[in-house]
């Protein structure tokens, strides 16, 4: 009977037929070879039957033992160095076999590549699931050995992460057949959606953290400035993943027991990772040993196993780039907008994420089912990266998400087949707002816009790095917007004016001195920006700790009056020695202390948890001095982000805010859910549910002592 959720099941001779289908094609291949290809010659009738069969034999028996040894080449050429060694070995059998003629190394990687692909080509014609096949053998082998499916352990976890997918956009891919898996999941009752909402950092650091650590408190952004360091932190990077995992990682996380990492920023305790990036570090020395861990190989073994998957990726991935590049041109050509620059290294990134990273991750979670692990988190990011360069719901990004759909269908059908019981949760991060960049659309940067307003602007480091070299004359010139500030804008503009005014009859405006240099790029002296997607971080390097509205209006009067009343801004958090922590808007404020609102409260369009969500970030130590949301506008839906991005995320406004969950129907209801870390204890307590035991609380953390 085939597995709830559709797709086929080896029967019969099917496997019997692929052998000999093979070896058919394979004779076919090399008798065509001979004739095409210079330096290759086999002139007897029998030595084509014969060398598939060697050919065969070396796939299938000698290869895997060979990598073993030879397994770093095929890792770190991305499974193309297996060819070079498969050439090698197709050599090995010219000697082998009288009168054949291969003449070089090069004609021999020919040869192997060309025999290799067979396997792929001959899958698909008999209609064989490689999934099925390997997990059936698994299931014969453990019950020769009686290690079969044991009924009385709790079922494995698979929490597949669909990196910046927001559930509106999900709920419309469902319902337009874009993704036919997740669908079927809902239909028959298996799984039901439930929306959750991100912290006001709605970006993978904070919400990947929170999620597999339960802590994700002081990180602000997927980039934040740290005074005391002088230091910008940017999770993507490794040595700062691993030092934010450091922080907060207490050895319990969520994947402590018996779990895998799969293309993660962090480990969630896992003792089992692969493409994670605070693992990365690990990698060199004693670390890499530690502990059990997989180390550099993990995921990659049985992929490589079989060169022909290095074939179909590479293939995949040459097909990916080619689809990007027309996509773009399409674009272009039928004057889409907002639109950013999609060249330079982009195609090939993208293939790395959407074709690469997937396959390679899909196969560690197969190797991670096989070895029975209890929790296995991965994450897919293709869609993420082409929602930033495309747009969250044209018809490129959606392509790619049926592409993950196709894969998560995959494994839902392996898991009926794997040898412990596996329950699948699907969920993502954060979503997705679609807006013109901030940059194209007023003419400068926000790095430019806050370096111009405090005095001495340094050259615009975003200028030349965004979508086009011209914008459309309908966009908001940046006079425009000055002229509009000048004349006193709106009413707290206004009131932040006249109380500088007010204040300087009786205090010397003075302005920060210049100081020293320091490691990280000013944009005017004694100030630093960073931008995460919808969310800037203003710090004022010569104060130290937090510094307070009074002291900002005093050094820099025009920043705060000009940012509340920039078009592409909707809100500055600062904190008020007076009132504490104040959210200024263009036409009203709220003391968050108190929860007085002066005018109208700036902090509506950005829904009911944006007061809690923005209050607590006021308390994290690494806060910066201004903190600045872009405007979002919900007649719209739109919001233009401060990098140059189509979709993008990282603040508060529409559907970045918006995850999805999607679990097995028979765990219970969650309930309403904001921030990362209550999903946290939400997967937590159905691990729990499904009878998973607690990591220890004397479990001493694996990040402490490798960092």
């Amino acid at each position: 009977m085939a597995p709830a959720g559709g797709g086929r099941l080896v029967r019969g001779g099917r496997v019997v037929a692929r052998v000999l289908l093979v070896w058919v094609l394979a004779v076919g291949a090399l008798n065509l070879l001979d004739t095409w290809l210079t330096g290759f010659s086999m002139p007897e009738w029998w030595q084509p039957t014969v060398c598939a069969l060697l050919f065969g034999l070396l796939s299938a028996v000698v290869w895997p033992l060979v990598l073993r040894v030879a397994l770093p080449v095929a890792v770190f050429t991305l499974g193309i160095g297996s060819f070079l060694l498969l050439g090698v070995g197709v050599l090995a059998i010219s000697f082998a076999v009288p009168g054949v003629v291969v003449t070089d190394l090069g004609t021999a990687m020919v040869v192997a590549v060309a025999v290799a692909g067979l396997g792929s080509v001959v899958s698909s014609v008999v209609g064989l699931d490689e999934d099925e096949l390997f997990f059936r053998r698994a299931a014969r082998r453990g019950a020769r050995d009686g290690t079969a499916c044991d009924d009385t352990i709790p079922p494995g976890v698979l929490i597949l992460q669909v990196d910046g997918l927001g559930i509106d956009t999900l709920r419309r891919a469902v319902r337009t057949g874009d993704m036919p898996a997740v669908a079927r999941m809902l239909d028959d009752g298996s799984h039901r959606l439930t929306p959750w909402h991100t912290d006001w950092s709605s970006q993978t650091g904070a919400s990947v953290c929170g999620i597999l650590h339960g802590d994700n408190d002081d990180i602000l952004g997927f980039r934040w400035y740290e005074k005391d360091r002088d230091r910008v932190m940017v999770c993507s990077s490794p040595e700062d993943a691993a030092e934010i995992e450091r922080r907060h990682s207490d050895g319990r996380g969520l994947l402590a027991v018996d779990g895998a990492a799969r293309a993660s920023l962090f480990t969630g305790d896992a003792a089992h990772t692969s493409l994670t990036m605070s693992a990365l570090p690990l990698i060199s020395g004693a670390g890499r040993r530690g502990r059990g861990r997989d180390g550099v190989g993990a995921g990659y073994y049985a992929y490589f196993a079989n060169p022909a998957n290095a074939l179909r990726t590479g293939v995949g991935a040459l097909v990916d780039v080619g689809r990007e590049i027309s996509a773009a041109v399409r674009q272009r050509r039928a004057g889409v907008w907002p639109r950013v620059s999609r060249g330079g290294f982009y195609p090939l990134a993208r293939a790395g994420t959407t074709v690469i990273a997937r396959d390679v991750v899909v196969s560690a979670i197969t190797e991670d089912m096989l070895a029975g692990r209890a929790v296995v988190y991965a994450d897919f990011m293709g869609y993420d990266e082409v929602g930033h360069h495309s747009g969250i719901e044209r018809f490129d990004a959606l392509a790619v998400l049926r592409g993950i759909d196709r894969q998560i269908g995959r494994l839902h059908r392996a898991t009926q087949l794997a040898p412990r019981r596996y329950q699948i949760i699907a969920l993502s991060d954060h979503g997705q707002t679609q807006g013109w960049a901030f940059a194209d659309r007023f003419g400068e940067s926000i790095e430019a816009v806050v370096g111009r307003l405090c005095g001495e602007p340094q050259p615009d480091p975003r200028r030349g790095s965004h979508s086009e070299s011209s914008r459309p004359a309908e966009s908001w010139p940046v006079d425009a917007v000055l002229a509009e500030a000048s004349s006193g804008g709106g009413p707290i503009a206004r009131r932040l004016r006249a109380r500088v005014e007010l204040a300087g009859a009786a205090a010397d405006r003075r302005r920060t001195p210049s100081g020293a240099p320091g490691a990280v790029t000013r944009v005017a002296p004694g100030v630093v920006v960073v931008a995460s997607g919808h969310l800037a971080i203003v710090s004022f390097t010569e104060h130290e700790g937090r510094v307070e509205l009074e002291t900002i209006e005093r050094e820099f009067p025009e920043l705060l009056p000009s940012l509340v009343d920039h078009p592409g801004v909707g809100f500055v958090l600062v904190r008020s020695a007076e009132f504490g922590p104040v959210v200024l808007g263009r036409d009203g404020l709220r003391r968050l202390a108190t929860d007085v609102v002066i005018g109208d409260d700036p902090l509506v369009p950005y829904g009911p948890h944006a007061a809690d969500l923005v209050h607590r970030v006021d308390g994290f130590p690494h806060c910066g001095d201004v903190m600045i949301n872009s405007r979002y506008d919900p007649g719209r839906d739109e919001a233009s982000p401060f990098e140059p991005h189509v979709g993008s995320h990282g603040g508060l406004g529409g559907s970045q805010s918006r995850g999805f969950l999607l679990q097995p129907a028979d765990l219970p209801p969650p309930g309403e859910i904001v921030g990362a870390e209550a999903l946290h204890e939400v997967l937590r307590g159905w691990l729990t549910h499904l009878g998973h035991p607690e990591p220890s609380a004397d479990r001493t953390s694996v990040r402490g002592s490798a960092v």
